[in-house]
């Protein structure tokens, strides 16, 4: 039951970023996600220094929206793989990103790690950090 819980959130997570350029819907984000929730986007920039942008549910509302405000975007799970233990779940999970749905080849690929928190309204995303693959950073076996 867990699991199918934690998948309903993951599930929305990716239905709400996928989509036509222009806004997104956003209307689903509360029953996903805590309120409490931090995205964490990482990267590296052209020397290969890390960096990271965080943002609270409506930062990243407005951030999302102006990324895709005029570009195609959509966001598929490749592979998942759920640990839950007492009120926490880690969910490791594998996308790949194209600018239509039928792509033959991902514009990107790369890894969501998910916490969630059982409280009284069921699961929720409290905290996603997430990364792209690049050259020297291969995605990991998931699943």
């Amino acid at each position: 039951m867990d699991e199918v819980a934690i998948g309903t959130a993951v599930d929305a997570m990716y239905a709400m970023i996928s989509g036509p350029a222009g806004p997104r819907d956003w209307s689903t984000q509360e029953a996903a996600f805590h309120p409490d929730c931090r995205q964490i986007r990482t990267g590296v920039d052209a020397e290969g220094k890390p960096w990271r942008l965080s943002f609270t549910l409506a930062e990243y509302r407005a951030n999302a929206d102006e990324l895709l405000a005029k570009m195609d975007f959509f966001e598929v799970e490749t592979a998942r793989e759920v640990r839950v233990f007492g009120n926490i779940a880690h969910v490791w999970s594998a996308y790949e990103a194209r600018t239509a749905p039928d792509d033959a080849v991902p514009e990107r690929r790369g890894i969501n790690s998910i916490q969630l928190y059982k409280g009284e309204d069921g699961w929720k995303i409290i905290h996603m950090i997430w990364d792209n693959e690049r050259d020297g950073v291969p995605l990991p076996a998931v699943g």
